[in-house]
């Protein structure tokens, strides 16, 4: 965005600023150089001029992306405000943070309702704050688990938090359970929910290098070595499974005809010179037994 206004001509700020005015315009706006350096106070003053025009003006033409554009630039100060609340997350670069924020930003200048009587700041900042906890809530965390679990878990850690500063100890599931009024299997499948917001790597040891006394032992574990591993022929004894009691329905001459294509590998028209059929025959035969075991497999699973 900051590139299509750099490229604009050199124009300067409105009166209000305390700057002189430009002589060039875009249709009754002022146009400014480089709006993202525009300070927060003349950010303040110039917002409802270019909120009212922007309404007054055709969407998608060049004089509304320019309204659009340079009321985002102007407002970004908002945004690194507001994202500067969420460093100690630990989770996320702040880069992503500002991008996420910036969408909360243009939203709430395509929403901003110009009869009421608010500030566009006061306005903007709780929709540029829902889209990073949006952010936190439905793209960092390590393991996709349900929305209600990851609720709760901001719920534990509150709990958590709260009980700890009053008993001086850790609160037990018991506790928690009591103070949230939920049961213990809540809160336990609420504590192992929240296991997955953040992952650690595979190689990491699950053991304490060295013995104590300067020596390394001579093997260390690694995470990924006491993790067990899917076989990959397990869907097809799946499927074999399932397969079987299906071809028990089948006649002895549908059986023969499987076994003639896939067990022997013959051609359709060596299958028919066998069986004393057409080779079209052959294959309307093998289209509507497969029909039914796919269709069966299906309903079975």
């Amino acid at each position: 965005m900051s590139t299509f206004l750099e490229t604009k001509a050199a124009f300067d700020l409105p009166p209000t600023t305390g700057r002189r005015r430009t002589a060039h315009a875009v249709d009754g706006l002022p146009r400014i150089e480089k709006a993202s350096k525009v300070g927060p106070k003349d950010a303040r003053s110039l917002s409802p001029l270019f909120l009212r025009r922007l309404r007054a003006l055709e969407e998608g033409s060049r004089e509304y992306q320019y309204a659009r554009n340079t009321l985002v630039e102007m407002n970004r100060s908002l945004v690194h405000f507001t994202a500067g609340r969420f460093r100690s997350r630990g989770s996320g670069e702040m880069e992503d943070i500002v991008q996420v924020g910036t969408v909360g930003l243009i939203k709430a200048i395509d929403r901003f309702d110009l009869s009421r009587e608010v500030e566009f700041s006061s306005f903007a900042i709780p929709y540029i704050v829902g889209e990073i906890k949006r952010y936190f809530r439905d793209s960092t965390w390590a393991v996709h688990v349900p929305r209600r679990l990851q609720e709760l878990r901001i719920d534990l850690a509150r709990a958590r938090e709260q009980l700890a500063r009053v008993s001086g100890h850790e609160p037990t599931v018991g506790d928690l359970a009591a103070y949230l009024e939920l049961s213990d299997e809540e809160i336990v499948e609420g504590l192992i929910a929240a296991s997955g917001y953040t992952a650690g790597p595979l190689d990491a040891s699950d053991e304490h290098i060295g013995d104590g006394h300067g020596e390394r032992p001579a093997l260390v574990h690694t995470i990924a070595d006491k993790l067990g591993f899917c076989d990959p022929a397990i869907e097809l004894v799946e499927d074999l499974h399932a397969l079987a009691p299906l071809l028990g329905r089948l006649s002895d001459r549908e059986r023969r005809i499987l076994e003639l294509r896939f067990g022997q590998e013959k051609t359709q028209q060596q299958i028919g010179t066998e069986l004393g059929i057409s080779q079209m025959h052959v294959s309307r035969l093998l289209a509507r037994i497969l029909k039914r075991l796919r269709v069966g497999m299906l309903t079975d699973h």
